[in-house]
C-alpha cells in the first residue's frame, strides 16, 4: 500500500489542487490513500470551511482520502470545539502550520489542541522549514513534551533546515520525518543509515500541490533500501501511526 502522508486541497496563493486532480494523480501513480488538509486560507483563518471541504471529499472518496483537521489555536476553546466537530465528521489527525497560524511552537498556545489530539489518538503533522517559528529542533522539543503523541515533521525542514532534521529525530523518538523535497542520495540516505533513525522513522509525502507527485514518489522508489524498509516508508509507518484513530 502506498499512502501519501500530506496534501492540501483547494486554492493556495501559488498553487491549487482539486479533488478530481488528486484522485487522477493517485490513480496514475498507484497511490492508494492520501491524507488531505485544507488550503492555506482555511488553515490560517476559515477553519470550518476547510474542514468541511476535506471531510466531504473524504466521504465521497470511499476510503481513498483521510482528512486532517485544522484549527487556529488563537481561537482558544472555539478551536478545540472545531476539532471536536471535525472529528465527528471524519477527521483522523491534526494539521498544524505555525507560520500561517501565527504562533511559536513552544509558546504554549497549541497545548489545548495537543491535549485534544492525545485524547483522540491523533497524530500531529507540523509543517517545518520556515524560520523562526517552524523549525525541526523546536518541534523536537515540543514532541519530547508530548511522548504519547506521534508527530510528523512536515517537509523535514526543507530546504535550508534539512541539517536539523537528523538531530531533531534523534532527540524525539516520537517524531517522524517526511520525504518531500528530500534527495535520496543525501538527505534520505543520511537519515536512513543513522542507527537512531532509519527508514521506519520516515513517511512518504508528495506535499502536493507544492511539489510534483511523480518526482516525489520516484525519489523514494529510486532510494536503494530493501523492500521491507521501502514498504514502511511508503505506507506502513503512517498507517500504523493512524491506526488508533481509525479504530
Amino acid at each position: 500500500m502506498i499512502v501519501d502522508a500530506h496534501v492540501r486541497l483547494g486554492q493556495g496563493r501559488e498553487a491549487g489542487l482539486e479533488v478530481d486532480q488528486l484522485i487522477a494523480t493517485m490513480d496514475s501513480l498507484g497511490i492508494d490513500v492520501a491524507l488531505v488538509a485544507p488550503d492555506e486560507r482555511c488553515i490560517a483563518y476559515d477553519n470550518r470551511v476547510g474542514n468541511e471541504r476535506v471531510a466531504a471529499a473524504a466521504e465521497a472518496s470511499k476510503g481513498r482520502l483521510i482528512p486532517y483537521a485544522v484549527a487556529n489555536p488563537w481561537r482558544g476553546r472555539a478551536a478545540v470545539e472545531e476539532l471536536e466537530r471535525a472529528r465527528d465528521a471524519g477527521a483522523r489527525a491534526l494539521n498544524v502550520d505555525s507560520v500561517l497560524q501565527g504562533f511559536d511552537l513552544l509558546d504554549g498556545l497549541l497545548d489545548p489542541l495537543l491535549d485534544f489530539a492525545a485524547e483522540a489518538n491523533w497524530l500531529v503533522y507540523v509543517r517545518t522549514g520556515t524560520p523562526p517559528s517552524a523549525l525541526p529542533l523546536p518541534l523536537a522539543s515540543l514532541a519530547r513534551r508530548r511522548p504519547e503523541t506521534p508527530f510528523v515533521m512536515g517537509r523535514s525542514g526543507a530546504t535550508d533546515f534539512w541539517i536539523d532534521a537528523a538531530p531533531a529525530l534523534r532527540y524525539a523518538p516520537n517524531l517522524y520525518g517526511d520525504t518531500s523535497y528530500a534527495p535520496w542520495d543525501t538527505v534520505l540516505a543520511e537519515l536512513g543509515r543513522d542507527p537512531q533513525i532509519g527508514p521506519s522513522r520516515l513517511v512518504f509525502s508528495t506535499d502536493a500541490p507544492y511539489a510534483v507527485p511523480r518526482s516525489e514518489l520516484g525519489r523514494v522508489l529510486d532510494w536503494p533500501i530493501d523492500g521491507d524498509a521501502r514498504r514502511e516508508v511508503l505506507g506502513g509507518t503512517i498507517m500504523r501511526l493512524l491506526g488508533p484513530s481509525l479504530g
